[in-house]
Order: structure tokens, then C-alpha cells, then sequence
């Protein structure tokens, strides 16, 4: 970057100065108590993102039959609201007061509530009470976490899974979820799956199937790979299927991530992660998503926190396993919560820019540009021309045109650095500015990287090209 002129940086806007948004983040596991929100509201709304996931905890919200406490997730919804952001909730897990199965499990989770006509009955007069607790505060409930992944829907322990049967058990049990939640607020919108597996379509039109179509108006899928261009083809096939059942369902990205730390657990484990690693995957998925149409996308997470997902009450190590996608950093104290100075990563302030940019709606676009291979000093050869090269095309809510360009070479084993030359047709040519979505930094392009080709044409020479999402501003 030390060719262009720096001009400052991107100017960054909390939640309260962005009005809509389709860049959110996740607040999960408050249900089990993980870390402590009050150390954390601030520091999301700052970042610049509008809806916010939250998990409504039904073994933590009725623990009598009947009686619902739900002052812990007042507290919750209330401050994300009064910070201008936007909460929309997961209705999960089981309840050991209905299920046996859940009554050693830490945080019910995985435990569905369909064993019994009790148990269902209970479980739809609680979806009913929280969407209408929360009605004028919270408009989106989310049926369940993950139910295609062997952890979040289980009938028993260590049993062999049926994934075609868990299928069709969760699309009857999300359909009678869905009605309830359309009982309780009819302008409620119910979303399905939270799939774990994006590219699982035989278990999404099984599921499908069912006549759960009929009632859903979002479909969510999670999404965890270091490979943002399978992400979107999967996204892509899923968005078709879904278009043939009823296209009026909108797809959301509701929950994906990279951890900071190579010794993390969960998603990606084990794998060669490091702070810019996880601030790269976050920048290009996210771009993906964007891309693909989403009706949002989400990161996880806002903290680093126990993963939790197969813990036991009686074994506290089984659920002290800690992984490291938060963009906010923090230490654990003895019982697994997070502690200590809550501090942000370099991918927090990635996630703030990338908010920044694309606050308020816009649209994707095709703006015409052709590659070119021009000589590059800078490389001591020619541009590249690697076919791993993305570019997207969006237009912004105040009319600037952008195009978003990275390699996407291989994030656990390789890192870019090259240029790339571009001609680009019908924008406008006299204010043209890069911005390195990293950081947030602001350059003007030198004369002698700028051609004017005439008739609304410019040649942008050897630009620099890396492995992280670069942005052309047309403004």
C-alpha cells in the first residue's frame, strides 16, 4: 500500500447512527451464561452491525411447569435495543423438567422436546409466551439450532443417527413451531433450519416436504469452511431448492465464523488459525454473502466462549472447551466464563469497516470491467492472472459504486500479495479511492496508476492484490 496516497481512514458509524443494516453479528449462549453482556453491549454497538442472534434459553426460563422468568432476557433484548441494535432470537434447547434425556446435559442442548405429547404441547405453549412476551421488541424467532447435526438433535446417548428420520421429525416439529409463533404475533416471521450443513439438501427438502414451506418467510444456514467461494455455491443450490418449494422465503446466513487460535475447539479446529486469518475469512465471507443476495448475514461471534455443545453437568472439563471466533478476546475464569479485560481483535475492527461501508441497503451490480496483464514492476514480472480472483459489484445506498476484489487462494496455506490492472467503463473516473477493509484505511490512487481511456472509461494499472477483500470506490 505504500504506492497510494493515504487519505485517513473510512468513517465508522455505531448502531444508533445506521438505520438498516444487513451485517449482524451473534450474541449466543447467554442461555448457559458464558460471558458477561454487560462488558460487551457497548463494544457491538460500537462496531457498526444492526441484528444481533440471542438464544432464548427455555431450560433457563421455565424451570416450573408453566412459570416463566423471563427477566434474564429482558435485560438482554432491553440493552441491545436500547443501543440502537436489533435482537432476533433462536428459540432453543430442550427442558430436563419435560425430558429425560435433557436432564444431565449442560444447557438442554440437543434435546429435543418430541418424545411425548407433554413434551411437544410444552414446548409450543413456551414459543408462545416468549413471541408474545417479546412482541414490539423482538420480530424474528428462529426454530431451533442445527438440527441436522448429530449434537443438536438427539433421542438418546451414543445412539447410531438417523439423519433422514431427524429430517422429517424436524420438519413436523418446526411446522407446528412455526404456527405457533404466527398464533402468538401474527406479524412475527418464523425462520427455519439454522442448518448446520448448507450443502445437506436431501435433509432441507425432506424437511421441506413436510409442508413446512407453507409457514416459514426465512430460511437461516450456518456455514463453518475456510473456503468462502464453496460456502457461497452451497448457499447458491440451497437458495434454488428453497425457490422451488416458494420463493418468497428469504435465505439468511445466521451463523459463521474462524477462530483467532490454533488450539481452539469447535468448528475448524486444530486448524492453522491466527488473528489475520480469522479477520480474512471473516472479510471474505461476509463479501459472499453479500454477493449471493442474502437477506442478512451474521458473524460468530462476539466473544470468545466455552463451545458447550456436548457438555455434561456432572463432568465440568466436558464443557470447558474454549474456542476463539469472537472478535472480542477475553480470559476464562475457573467455571468457563469469560473474564478478564474483554479487549477487540483486529477482526473487530474489520467487521466495524465492513459495516461501515455497507451501511444502510444497497444492491449488487455489474459494473463492466476487463482484466488486463500489464507489466508490474511492483512483481518484478506481469499482473496476475490467476483465475482465483473474485470481484463483486455493489452500489451503495449513496450512489457510490464499488467493486470488491481479493484472491481467493487458500486461507490456512497461503498468503497473496500482487496487482492487478483493470479497465473500467461507465463510472465515474475523477474521485476514485481504494479501501483496505482491514483496517479501515483510505487511499487515493497516484497518477501514474490512473489512465484516462475517454467516454467513461478509466485503465487502473497494477492496483495491489492480496488474499483480503480490497474495495475500488466510484464516488
Amino acid at each position: 500500500m505504500e504506492r497510494l496516497v493515504f487519505e485517513g481512514k473510512l468513517p465508522t458509524y455505531s448502531a444508533a447512527e445506521i438505520p438498516f443494516s444487513r451485517i449482524g453479528i451473534g450474541f449466543e449462549k447467554l442461555d448457559r451464561d458464558v460471558f458477561d453482556p454487560e462488558k460487551a453491549y457497548d463494544k457491538v454497538a460500537r462496531i457498526g452491525v444492526k441484528k444481533t442472534r440471542i438464544q432464548s434459553g427455555w431450560a433457563r426460563t421455565e424451570k416450573a411447569e408453566g412459570v416463566y422468568d423471563f427477566a434474564w432476557l429482558d435485560k438482554i433484548v432491553d440493552n441491545l435495543i436500547a443501543r440502537s441494535l436489533e435482537p432476533w432470537i433462536c428459540l432453543c434447547y430442550g427442558n430436563p423438567i419435560y425430558t429425560d434425556l435433557a436432564k444431565p446435559v449442560f444447557g438442554a442442548v440437543g434435546c429435543p422436546p418430541i418424545a411425548t405429547e407433554k413434551e411437544m404441547n410444552a414446548w409450543l405453549a413456551y414459543v408462545k409466551a416468549t413471541v408474545a412476551h417479546f412482541k414490539g421488541r423482538v420480530s424474528i424467532f428462529e426454530i431451533w439450532n442445527e438440527p441436522d447435526c448429530n449434537y443438536s438433535w438427539r433421542h438418546c446417548e451414543n445412539e447410531e443417527i438417523d439423519h433422514l428420520r431427524n429430517a422429517d421429525e424436524y420438519g413436523v416439529f418446526a411446522l407446528q413451531t412455526a404456527l405457533a409463533i404466527k398464533e402468538a404475533n401474527h406479524e412475527a416471521l418464523a425462520m427455519g433450519f439454522a442448518l448446520g450443513h448448507v450443502g445437506d439438501l436431501e435433509y432441507v427438502n425432506r424437511a421441506l416436504a413436510t409442508g413446512l414451506y407453507q409457514h416459514l418467510d426465512l430460511i437461516s444456514f450456518h456455514s463453518y469452511t475456510p473456503d468462502e467461494q464453496k460456502r457461497r455455491h452451497n448457499a447458491h443450490q440451497l437458495k434454488l431448492l428453497i425457490d422451488s418449494y416458494n420463493p418468497k422465503i428469504g435465505l439468511v446466513q445466521g451463523e459463521t465464523g474462524a477462530q483467532s487460535r490454533s488450539d481452539g475447539n469447535g468448528a475448524m479446529k486444530g486448524f492453522a488459525w491466527t488473528p489475520e486469518k480469522q479477520t480474512k475469512a471473516l472479510l471474505r465471507g461476509l463479501v459472499g454473502d453479500l454477493a449471493e443476495g442474502v437477506v442478512f448475514t451474521s458473524y460468530f461471534s462476539t466473544m470468545d466462549m466455552v463451545e458447550a455443545l456436548r457438555g455434561r453437568l456432572a463432568d465440568k472439563a466436558s464443557y470447558l472447551d474454549y474456542g476463539y471466533f469472537g472478535v472480542i478476546g477475553a480470559e476464562f475464569d475457573e467455571n468457563g466464563r469469560s473474564s478478564g479485560e474483554y479487549k477487540e481483535k483486529p477482526s473487530y475492527y474489520a467487521l466495524s469497516a465492513l459495516a461501515s461501508l455497507f451501511k444502510g441497503d444497497f444492491t449488487t451490480c455489474r459494473i463492466p470491467y476487463r482484466r488486463e496483464e500489464l507489466p508490474s514492476r511492483r512483481v518484478n514480472g506481469t499482473d496476475c492472472t490467476d483465475k482465483t480472483v473474485q470481484i463483486e459489484g455493489f452500489a451503495l445506498e449513496n450512489g457510490t459504486k464499488v467493486l470488491v476484489y481479493w484472491n481467493a487462494v487458500d486461507l490456512l496455506t497461503t498468503t497473496y500479495e500482487g496487482t492487478i490492472s483493470l479497465q473500467v467503463f461507465g463510472q465515474k473516473n475523477d474521485s476514485i479511492r481504494l479501501l483496505d477493509l482491514k483496517d479501515g484505511s483510505l487511499y487515493r490512487l497516484p497518477e501514474g496508476m490512473i489512465e484516462d481511456m475517454e467516454h467513461g472509461a478509466v485503465r487502473l494499472k497494477n492496483l495491489p492484490l492480496t488474499d483480503a477483500p480490497l474495495v475500488l470506490l466510484f464516488q
